[in-house]
């Protein structure tokens, strides 16, 4: 696969994720607690997904876009725990005890930012409450620069079987940019100790894209990391979202890399990851030949959600925490985003939910199209025209004509039957799937639209 300078250009622009179609900009708060409560009440047939939101970090790394507290208070967390207890009881009292979860998610911040007591104690209440099945895939996000031995046979203990390490870049010159120190030897010790432990699936977090980063240090990074050989990895380039994230002023922008740089980091990562063997998945993520989510997509039941790609198309989403987000088959649902402000909802005895949203047909309609794509590489048109009773080429004449200009560059095959992504075009699924988000064609007539991180 080449990258060409003009492809980077022409399709280097801002656009979402779809961890979620209508994507979060769109929540409104016509859709809060009292909706979110009636849909827990009625809800009960699909198995689970349990998120937990830990927002708390021990320093704060400039490039970062998650929702996050970075404090050395640990009374922070203390508080923040009670409420959480009380949240989780309150969502599992309404919910049908015999719903089996089938996953589990701890993301943040930092989730091990909490005390390996604080760790066991989270793990058992969320057990005293839910059906968890004894094969459930439970992972923890992962800062290896605060982790104990102790926090690692906490984390085994209460029956994580999945890590995912914050590696980001191993050049020094790059960690000092971005307030994230953590030496090779560190990533090294913390891997194993998953390992000895009996971890059985371990990610790593890389970032293209970051102050001081070079092709020569990202190779050299590339290589200690493939040497170390994780299950899967998951390779982000930089957003820098000043507007939304006021931190990230912190970096200086002329360290960032330019175009033609940029356009090397990501050759130099598809040729490297894929001839040390990994599979690319797309959307950034790639894993070991015989991984899950491989053999998922090879059998087009692989799907995407606000933890990025999953195995666990048919479950409900209940998350848990600051900002967190709860998916059902119809229904988004967003926490309260500031900590005042879901301690106070919690405190006062009601869920947290701040603002969401119903889809309606069009809306699950366009979302299994984007859902496929970006999982399947592909989409069976008459198959799909069959499962939604449309006239496919006329319900998507304005997608298909974006779509034709996307073929003549190569990025997909329109034939009578089917869109497929070419190789190149797995860099940029995104784009893609923006020419079937009917929201985004709406936003050219808004004055104040939403913004996003660049696809590139």
């Amino acid at each position: 696969m080449t990258i060409t300078t003009a492809l980077l250009q022409k399709y280097s622009q801002p656009g979402p994720r779809y961890t979620s179609y209508p994507t979060a900009p769109y929540f409104t708060a016509a859709f809060g607690a009292d909706a979110w409560r009636t849909e827990l009440q009625q809800t009960c047939q699909r198995d689970l997904s349990l998120y937990v939101h830990i927002p708390f970090c021990d320093s704060l790394c400039y490039y970062c876009g998650c929702n996050m507290i970075a404090t050395k208070n640990y009374a922070k967390a203390i508080t923040y725990l009670t409420f959480l207890y009380q949240e989780i009881s309150r969502v599992a009292a309404l919910t049908q005890s015999n719903r089996v979860v089938r996953q589990i998610h701890w993301g943040g911040g930092t989730p091990t930012y909490l005390r390996p007591d604080d760790i066991r104690r989270l793990m058992a209440h969320i057990r005293s409450h839910f059906n968890i099945a004894d094969n459930a895939e439970i992972a923890c996000e992962i800062d290896p620069r605060e982790l104990s031995q102790a926090h690692v046979h906490a984390l085994a203990e209460s029956g994580f079987n999945r890590a995912s390490l914050g590696v980001q870049d191993l050049d020094l010159s790059v960690q000092q940019a971005v307030n994230r120190v953590q030496p090779l030897a560190l990533i090294q010790q913390v891997n194993q100790w998953m390992r000895d432990v009996g971890i059985a699936s371990i990610n790593m977090d890389l970032m293209v894209g970051l102050p001081q980063q070079t092709v020569a240090s990202f190779e050299a990074t590339l290589t200690q990391v493939i040497a170390m050989s994780p299950d899967r990895l998951a390779v982000f380039s930089y957003a820098h979202v000043p507007w939304m994230k006021k931190h990230q002023k912190l970096i200086v922008e002329s360290d960032l890399p330019d175009l033609p740089t940029r356009i090397a980091l990501q050759q130099l990562l598809l040729d490297k990851l894929q001839h040390a063997g990994y599979v690319y998945i797309g959307m950034d993520h790639y894993a070991q030949p015989d991984d899950e989510l491989v053999l998922a997509q090879q059998n087009q039941q692989l799907y995407r959600n606000f933890q990025g790609y999953t195995t666990h198309k048919d479950c409900d989403i209940y998350a848990f925490g600051v900002s967190a987000i709860s998916q059902t088959d119809t229904v988004y649902v967003q926490n309260a985003k500031t900590l005042a402000e879901y301690q106070q909802r919690i405190g006062t005895g009601e869920l947290a939910s701040e603002r969401g949203l119903r889809v309606n047909e069009d809306d699950r309609l366009r979302r299994d199209a984007i859902m496929r794509l970006m999982c399947d590489l592909q989409l069976d048109k008459v198959a799909f025209a069959l499962r939604w009773h449309i006239d496919f080429d006329t319900y998507f004449a304005s997608t298909l004509s974006m779509l034709g200009d996307m073929q003549a560059d190569g990025l997909l095959t329109l034939t009578h039957s089917h869109i497929m992504v070419t190789e190149t075009g797995r860099l940029f699924l995104r784009n893609i799937a923006m020419c079937f988000d009917a929201y985004l064609q709406t936003d050219t007539q808004n004055d104040a639209p939403p913004r996003y991180s660049r696809t590139l």
